[in-house]
């Protein structure tokens, strides 16, 4: 097991009714902006239910933020922030709000003299400070609600970039498994294949002898796999809801990277599909990871070997053939969740590869994953046999 230094303070308020101790999260001096999405909140009532809870409070609101949060939309939330001096954020829905917030949050403390997009060419390292915000989670997906972490896309370039800050990682956040009821079965999809591949980035890399991370690691996926189909057949069942949330928050909260090698050029891959042809975030790990799995089956093969055998249960069969079928179970799984696992399905034959490895080279995305070993050669290979 590699050195680790963990920090996790965001406090958890989880369960149905959790959102009645919103209020007791918030100093009784702030002035609250709250951030949401496209209206859904709206639509559900959870929006109305979060205003009541804030009664007596100093509350604005910034609607409109976009899956993959575009700088864009975000900037105007940011001169909102800075105009009605806000001192506290609230983001109400899933991982692209919550992502969209910590941007808010820190480009409002960001010198005004200097482009905030500059937050994240730096991967925010030179965020210095921000406004403090919590969550209510109505998307289990992204982690975002307990971690540093966001990734905003900007339009006008057609870029989509990370980056990390101690803070802005949220105070608390409110998770409700009830407010998830209601999601399309798309949206439930995805954030179970997000969170599945969060999860594969931490733990499908090479062995370190991190027993407890692996099998937290191996415990998620395998709630994701069983659970995952059920929240789509049986959307009302609150222990499957309770449990697929659970999952997705442990699977990017720190605790199972921490120690272990990282992969995440899955993603990295992924958001050039997203920033150039505009697929959800989770269609585009679906797209890349098992290509990516079969191009490093090499590097991977321990861990491969193990995830086939502990998470698929693939025991007979030579090594290879273990791998080639563990792949396999996993295309398999993101095809059960109605998530396609191929570029041709969304319409795209692969002519805008080229593009695609211009645009991870001009970010410096040239040796990627967890041996920095894959060039841009070996991403054009794995682009090419996701077709």
């Amino acid at each position: 097991m590699n050195n680790f230094n963990l920090h996790t303070p965001t406090r958890i308020l989880f369960g149905k009714g959790s959102l009645a101790e919103l209020r007791d999260q918030i100093p009784a001096d702030a002035r609250v902006l709250i951030t949401y999405g496209g209206g859904s909140v709206i639509k559900t009532g959870v929006l109305d239910q979060v205003k009541d809870a804030l009664k007596g409070l100093d509350v604005l609101e910034f609607g409109g933020i976009e899956p993959n949060p575009s700088y864009e939309t975000l900037m105007k939330a940011v001169e909102i922030a800075r105009k009605e001096n806000v001192t506290f954020l609230l983001a109400v829905g899933g991982g692209s709000v919550l992502d969209g917030t910590k941007f808010i949050a820190a480009a409002a403390h960001y010198p005004q003299d200097i482009d905030p997009w500059n937050i994240l060419l730096t991967r925010g390292n030179d965020v210095k400070s921000a406004i403090p915000m919590g969550s209510v989670l109505t998307l289990p997906a992204t982690g975002s609600e307990s971690n540093k972490g966001a990734v905003v896309s900007r339009r006008s370039t057609g870029d989509k970039q990370a980056f990390m800050s101690d803070f802005v990682q949220p105070v608390f956040a409110v998770l409700d498994p009830v407010y998830t009821y209601t999601l399309p079965p798309k949206q439930v999809a995805n954030g179970v294949v997000d969170a599945f591949v969060h999860t594969i980035e931490q733990y499908l890399t090479y062995p370190v002898n991190a027993k407890v991370q692996d099998r937290f690691a191996e415990g998620i996926l395998l709630t994701l796999i069983e659970d995952g189909p059920k929240a789509l057949k049986d959307p009302e069942n609150y222990d499957v809801r309770a449990n697929v949330m659970w999952a997705a928050t442990m699977a990017l909260n720190g605790l199972i990277g921490a120690g272990v090698p990282q992969d995440w050029a899955t993603h990295m891959l992924g958001h050039e599909l997203t920033a150039m042809h505009g697929l959800d975030h989770a269609q585009t790990l679906a797209v890349v990871l098992p290509s990516l799995m079969n191009e490093k089956r090499n590097e991977k093969h321990a861990k491969l070997l193990q995830y086939a055998e502990r998470v698929w249960n693939i025991t007979s069969g030579s090594e290879e053939e273990r791998i080639d079928a563990a792949i396999e179970a996993t295309r398999n799984f993101f095809e059960k969740m109605g998530t396609a696992t191929r570029l041709s399905a969304y319409g795209l034959d692969g002519s805008s590869i080229p593009a695609l490895l211009v645009k991870l080279e001009e970010k410096g995305m040239t040796k990627l994953g967890e041996h920095q070993d894959i060039t841009l050669d070996v991403s054009r290979r794995i682009y090419e046999a996701a077709r």
